[in-house]
């Protein structure tokens, strides 16, 4: 699947991203060396998507998913949320994180290397291109900044044959496929995936029975996320800095008089609502 048309179905509604999916964590030097080592054709490795029905998908965001059946993004997040931003200059309706994160990448196309922009040592110099200006613009406007670098003669067309190439690649970094694989079958419910996502991120940290419990909980509230880090927001700002796992706990024992997120399976959306409002309550008369 292109780059482009994954970019294309996220706008659609046709892909969106699980909401036991933890943000968007990565740093720019991690968004930097993807969109190097997509100009040079390295391989990047692959998307792990799940096919699910849309009127019961627990995915993140209040974009408006296509009817029928929608993918979710299981492998590939900071992959498809960095070359979202880059391309379509603003973060993809279920992104949460730092944005500041893929803003401002520039390309020099003389020595071909990606640096974030630097004012002292780009303001003035045409030849360091907004990458995310090329992936939107293509060739035409990056050719037309760099017209008063080129120069004269033969010295002028090898500029601009060279320029006009390594331009090009940048651009159709659009273009290429990512392999991607996609979980089917009306079997594969939030637990299965949830043991199959762990399974393809052994390297990493793996989702808690916390973030399963959630997932469960945003399947039938999809605001609830929002809503408990309103909460541990308040707090913060009152110098208190809790954990969303830590008030969920407090919200389950509250609302099901148990510890263990498993009691949360059969608990509608009012009665969590209502939960949620009591450690606000107390905290307000204490």
């Amino acid at each position: 699947m292109k780059i482009s048309t994954v970019i294309d179905k996220i706008d659609s509604g046709a892909i969106a991203l699980p909401e036991f999916q933890r943000g968007y964590v990565w740093s720019r030097r991690q968004v930097r060396e993807l969109v190097e080592s997509l100009y040079h054709r390295f391989p990047v490795g692959s998307l792990l998507l799940w096919e699910t029905a849309t009127a019961s998908a627990p995915a993140r965001g209040d974009a408006v998913l296509q009817p029928g059946y929608v993918s979710l993004l299981l492998d590939g997040q900071q992959r498809v949320t960095s070359l979202y931003g880059l391309i379509k200059g603003h973060a993809p309706p279920f992104f949460d994180g730092n944005a500041r994160v893929f803003s401002d990448l520039r390309f020099n196309v003389e020595t071909e290397q990606f640096r974030f922009y630097a004012p002292v040592t780009m303001r003035n110099d045409p030849l360091w291109l907004d990458v995310g200006e090329v992936l939107r613009e293509g060739l035409a406007g990056a050719m037309t900044r760099l017209g008063p670098v080129l120069g004269e003669g033969d010295e002028g067309l090898a500029r601009s044959q060279a320029f006009t190439h390594r331009v090009n690649e940048l651009y159709l970094i659009r273009e290429i496929d990512l392999h991607h694989e996609e979980i089917t079958g009306t079997d594969k419910t939030v637990d299965v995936v949830v043991e199959l996502f762990n399974r393809v991120n052994a390297s990493g940290t793996k989702l808690s029975k916390g973030d399963l419990a959630l997932a469960k909980v945003c399947a039938s509230w999809p605001e609830a996320r929002d809503k408990l880090k309103g909460r541990l927001a308040v707090w913060s700002d009152q110098g208190f800095d809790f954990k969303l796992e830590w008030l969920l706990r407090n919200v389950n024992a509250i609302v099901t008089g148990k510890a263990e997120f498993a009691a949360l399976e059969d608990v509608g959306r009012r009665s969590f609502a209502m939960a949620l409002r009591r450690p606000r309550e107390r905290s307000m008369h204490s």
